[in-house]
């Protein structure tokens, strides 16, 4: 008869399963709060695509639904976004004297269009600004 020697139980001890469960806990919380932190960004990037696409639409309909001419406006969309759109006559400064004579000689008056966006994201209150200079044919 051949002689077995007794196998003898192995396994982790209390300390290193302890061990393994902080750090698997580590990595699961440090991967939550990537994951936390991409979901935000993804919604930041969803309000300001939002606020872009508004943006564009209000100053494209200047001069087409709304006139060129000195006026102020505000309106909401989509139940969230709240803006004022001014309209005014572009105020030459002293770097674009030139701008404005030559305007003035061509026949055609500036007006500087401004839009203010503002939205609320949790207690937090974001804004957005766009300002443009369109022109149209001087009234003589």
């Amino acid at each position: 008869m051949r002689y077995v020697k007794p196998v003898q139980a192995r396994g982790f001890t209390l300390l290193e399963v302890m061990l393994a469960f902080v750090i698997f806990a580590l990595s699961f919380a440090a991967v939550l709060e990537i994951m936390a932190g991409s979901i935000r960004g993804i919604g930041r990037a969803n309000d300001e695509t939002e606020v872009a696409l508004i943006a564009q639409t209000l100053m494209d309909q200047v001069g087409i639904e709304i006139p060129l001419e000195e006026s102020e406006f505000a309106g909401e969309e989509m139940d969230r976004y709240r803006w004022q759109l001014g309209i005014y006559l572009y105020g030459a400064n002293d770097e674009d004297v030139y701008v404005q004579e030559l305007a003035a000689m061509s026949g055609i008056a500036l007006y500087q269009v401004t839009l203010d966006i503002e939205w609320d994201v949790g207690r937090r209150q974001r804004n957005a600004y766009f300002s443009t200079i369109r022109s149209v044919m001087a009234v003589q």
